[in-house]
Formats: C-alpha cells, structure tokens, sequence
C-alpha cells in the first residue's frame, strides 16, 4: 500500500529544523511521492532546492499563487516562465483565483490565471488549481481560453487542490477533466466535504495535505505534515465505506496518471 501526496509546502520555514525527520516520517507512513507546489518567485529556490537529489520522491512545480498577484505580476509571471524550460517540473502551479481576503487585484488575478492555464496547455502539463471565493471568476477564465482555442476537445488536466466548492461545483470540475485534491478537511467534524467526497467516484479524488497547513483530525491545529496522508484516507475510506487499500490505490493510480509520475 502506498500513497501519493498531490500538494506539499514542505520546502517552508515550518520545516526547516526538521525536514529530514519529515520526509523520513513520510516514507514510513507510505508517502512514497511528494509534490510541491510554488508559491512565487521567493519559492522557487527553496523548493529547487529540497528537491535536488530526491528526484522520484518529491516533485516540483512551478506557478505564481494567486494571492501573490500584485501590480507587479507581469514580471514575476517573465519570471517564472524563464525556470519552465530549464526545470523539470510535473505541473503549472499553484494558480488560480482567491477573493477570501481581498479582492484590490482580481482583474489581474484573472489575466495571470488565463497565462498560465496557457502555459499548461502548451507544454501538456496538469494545473494545479487554487480557488477560494472564486469559482464563478474562474469558470469565466476557462471559458474564454476554451473558446479562442477553438476547439471541442476538453484542453484541461489537472486538480483543483483543496477543493472548497459545492457538488455543484464538483461535478463541473470533474466534467472539466479536473480531480478534486481531497485533504484534512474532509476529516473535520461536520465538514460539507464529506457529503462531496460521499458522492463523487473514488477515481476523480487525489489525496493531498496542503502541509503545514490544515492537518487532519487529531492533528487538527498544529502543523501538518506529509506523514498524515493515511489519515485523510483512512476518512475516505470510512465515508465510502471501503478499505483504506482501495483508497491507496485508487488515488495513487490516477495521481500517477495526472501527472505523469514515474
């Protein structure tokens, strides 16, 4: 039994007393894959950093957060676009769209948004996709690069992490050909996404932690770490009413297929 963890920010501060002990931790507990999405350009280093040497254990990707769009954003996205060519990366990411605390620059969250969906497409790599508060705006952006394509086939892979939608919203993700990035939340009490998780297959959910932050119930409050995967499946597992095994396989076969992992 093994898993894959689909969103990790291992390289942060939180972790660099004890990274080794971590991912150590993480290899006990079955985490065989680790993927680490960027933030923006401070990132980048630390990230390239940590993975150099662990090549087919922990897997970088490369894309500017939504909530580090700024007015300087073109430049970071140069930036950013320079590292696609000279990095072996498995995914554009994380990208997306985030009204939760201010929306000053969602004109320009949109534009770097429909960028590097762009990139995605024309390299053939998975998103991965963070929205909070902006699923409508998102939609919007997908739409009209779908249509200046145009073309009928579906241009879109990836999963939309930490998914945070209703069903509603599940279901049109899924019909995108987007997987649901499924973490700690799922395992707190009284948490909608469990009724989510109750209703869409097990092959469109990918496992993932959001490290440090997040963590799954018993953990809930303190920090998170890679190691706390077999908790969240065990979660899916108990809603589903299958075995963790199942679970494990399921979604370390189509993280595997997502993102082209070795």
């Amino acid at each position: 039994m093994n898993f894959i963890d689909t969103h990790s920010h291992l390289y942060s501060e939180e972790f660099a007393s004890d990274i080794d002990q971590v991912l150590l931790r993480a290899k006990e507990s079955k985490v065989n894959k680790i993927l680490l999405p960027n933030i923006d350009l401070l990132s980048i280093g630390p990230m390239l950093s940590l993975c150099k040497g662990r090549e087919g254990f922990l897997f970088p990707m490369l894309g500017l957060h939504p909530t580090s769009v700024g007015s300087d954003f073109e430049h970071q996205l140069n930036i950013i676009e320079s590292y696609l060519d000279k990095v072996n990366i498995c995914a554009i990411g994380e990208i997306g769209i985030d009204l939760y605390w201010d929306k000053t620059f969602i004109k320009e969250q949109k534009i770097a948004f429909e960028k590097q969906i762009l990139w995605s497409i024309e390299r053939n790599l998975p998103m991965a996709i963070h929205i909070r508060k902006g699923f409508d705006q998102a939609f919007e952006v997908f739409n009209k690069v779908k249509h200046n394509l145009k073309t009928n086939d579906n241009p879109f892979k990836g999963v939309f992490h930490c998914f945070s939608g209703d069903l509603n919203q599940a279901n049109k993700v899924i019909q995108m050909g987007f997987k649901l990035g499924i973490g700690g939340v799922v395992s707190f009490q009284n948490a909608k996404l469990a009724e989510i998780v109750r209703e869409v297959e097990l092959k469109d959910i990918l496992l993932e932690t959001d490290a440090p932050y997040l963590a799954p119930t018993p953990y809930r409050g303190k920090r998170n770490e890679s190691s706390y995967i077999p908790f969240i499946a065990q979660k899916i597992a108990q809603i589903k009413a299958i075995d963790i095994e199942e679970v494990a396989l399921i979604t370390t076969n189509t993280a595997q297929e997502v993102f082209s992992l070795q």
